[in-house]
């Protein structure tokens, strides 16, 4: 394939004020691919709450710097290849995706581990790099991720991250077919991808946690059950929902509960939802000051034989299953496609938890 016309310059999205709801579509040069990198001319980006957590300077150790380019769920053709390229068997008009982490060493332990989610040299997209809210990007080519043919670019955006990052949460449950697996958050972004991997590509058995709101997008999602956390007191410290879980659950509780929300009192709620041998996964990155959870007091983690186990963003690996389930139809994002400008509009949304599903950023325009 001959390669296409490249423009000197592109539109991009970049935080303006860190700190505060506010972004800009700005204008950039378009990068020039260095030695084992690839050019990517990116059509459709996800926007995930850590997007949000990176422009409110919130959860993360350093301060955002202003003019950052946010994101880390991108998908696009490769439209030019740099030097060194040749063992990646990429080529002109490939369709690729770069996820959270863009790039990792493959020489450290956590690389040679498989565990390259956790590599000690790795560059995140969108913080302190330059990330997926712009036309082009560049990435290295035997680190960014195939997209199946058939598989639309706006609904493979959103698994870069949420999907991959779900998939490999429920992996680490050790949760097997047939046993119920608690999805706290299901009808967000991540819960209602959750909802569908472990209901219709492992076999598990769902009980959905959120705002009543949410109910029909978790139920369409595979879920077998779920329960309204508006429902339940706060001041009974939990008792009325546990119960009420445990009865859902052979009157024992699950097997897994797999916490996709930013919400420490999430994590307090969870952790008595499980039965004997049960697994907490930690996934959502709760925001403000940093708390343990409540609830996990070593008399009842030793009488319960509890496991809490927490599960970052997976592997280069589990991206291309997540992929392959998406091909196969096994995964069907919701999502609300939307314009670059209207970003900041998207993150208002966000902060006050209107958000159903993901939205994708059309870059196109």
């Amino acid at each position: 394939m001959a390669a296409p016309e490249i423009p000197a310059k592109q539109k991009a999205v970049v935080y303006d004020h860190p700190g505060t709801v506010s972004t800009k579509v700005v204008g950039l040069d378009v990068p020039e691919p260095g030695t084992g990198e690839v050019l990517i001319n990116l059509t459709h980006s996800g926007v995930c709450h850590s997007d949000f957590s990176i422009m409110t300077n919130s959860g993360f150790p350093h301060p955002t710097q202003p003019g950052q380019v946010g994101g880390h769920e991108g998908v696009g053709k490769v439209v030019k290849l740099g030097a060194g390229t040749e063992s990646s068997n990429l080529k002109i008009g490939d369709r690729v995706g770069i996820k959270w982490v863009s790039s990792a060493c493959g020489h450290c332990q956590p690389c040679q581990a498989s565990a390259d989610g956790l590599c000690f040299n790795q560059k995140v997209s969108g913080y302190y790099t330059p990330g997926t809210f712009q036309q082009y990007t560049l990435g290295p080519a035997n680190y960014v991720t195939p997209i199946p043919d058939g598989l639309d670019s706006a609904e493979a955006a959103p698994l870069l991250c949420a999907g991959v990052t779900v998939y490999s949460a429920l992996k680490r449950s050790n949760a097997r077919p047939g046993q119920w697996v608690i999805i706290s958050g299901a009808g967000g972004g991540l819960g209602h991808i959750a909802v569908q991997l472990a209901s219709r590509g492992m076999g598990l058995r769902v009980i959905g946690i959120d705002h009543g709101s949410k109910e029909e997008l978790v139920k369409e999602s595979g879920a077998e059950q779920f329960v309204d956390i508006t429902q339940f007191p706060r001041d009974d410290e939990g008792a009325a929902l546990t119960k009420h879980v445990h009865s859902l659950a052979d009157g024992l509780g699950a097997h897994a509960a797999i916490v996709c929300t930013a919400a420490n009192a999430a994590y307090a709620q969870a952790l008595p939802l499980l039965r004997f041998n049960g697994t907490l996964v930690c996934v959502g990155l709760p925001e403000n000051d940093p708390q343990a959870i409540a609830t996990a007091f070593p008399s009842v983690m030793i009488g319960k034989q509890w496991t809490i186990t927490g599960s970052a963003v997976g592997s280069r690996r589990e991206a291309i299953e997540t992929m392959e389930f998406a091909a196969r139809g096994v995964i069907k994002v919701h999502y609300r496609m939307e314009k670059m400008d209207a970003l900041t509009d998207v993150f208002k949304e966000m902060e006050e938890g209107k958000l159903q599903g993901r939205v994708v950023l059309d870059l196109s325009e």
